[in-house]
């Protein structure tokens, strides 16, 4: 059930995502036609752009840590035991939520800081574009517990040991023995 609501969550995600890259690409192509054209522009344009593009990289490591996209290297986890691929995950999912405590703790602190503040062009609240590391660090630490239950309670398959992918190419194979 936990993993249905997640899944649903990084889909609709990705359609924000799509869309905001979809708005990205409108503004930032209608602004350079109207400069070049008739050497005017959309003042909101390049904001807007720059905010949907924090938004999205931000929205996009949400989906990444859901899918274990993140690349990474697995040379020395890989050639351990099962019980020490456990620990290493475990470990690296207690470090991450650390830091996932930290970005929510420092972000959460910007948003408070600049809620009055307005943005040069838009005139809304900074507070919003600093919403962004608050939202990916309580969605992140959702998706990490979730994981770290899953190990602890023996849920995960061998191949799910190893929390990274090699390359974009080749899914992660999982046990790689000499």
């Amino acid at each position: 059930m936990f993993g249905k609501i997640i899944a649903r969550y990084c889909q609709l995600l990705s359609w924000l995502m799509a869309a905001s890259l979809a708005l990205m690409v409108v503004l930032v192509f209608t602004n350079v036609v109207l400069r070049y054209a008739l050497n005017s522009g959309i003042a909101v344009s390049e904001e807007l752009s720059r905010w949907l593009f924090v938004w999205l990289t931000f929205l996009g490591g949400i989906v990444a840590l859901h899918e274990r996209a993140h690349l990474g290297t697995d040379i020395l986890v890989g050639r351990l035991t099962v019980g020490g691929k456990k620990i290493c995950l475990g470990l690296g999912h207690l470090l991450m939520l650390f830091i996932c405590w930290l970005l929510f703790k420092g972000s959460l602190d910007q948003v408070r800081i600049n809620w009055d503040a307005s943005s040069a062009a838009m005139e809304v609240s900074m507070g919003i574009f600093y919403a962004c590391g608050l939202v990916f660090a309580v969605s992140g630490a959702v998706i990490l517990l979730g994981d770290f239950w899953q190990l602890i309670t023996g849920r995960l398959s061998l191949d799910q040991l190893v929390g990274i992918r090699e390359s974009e190419e080749q899914p992660h194979q999982g046990n790689h023995s000499a």
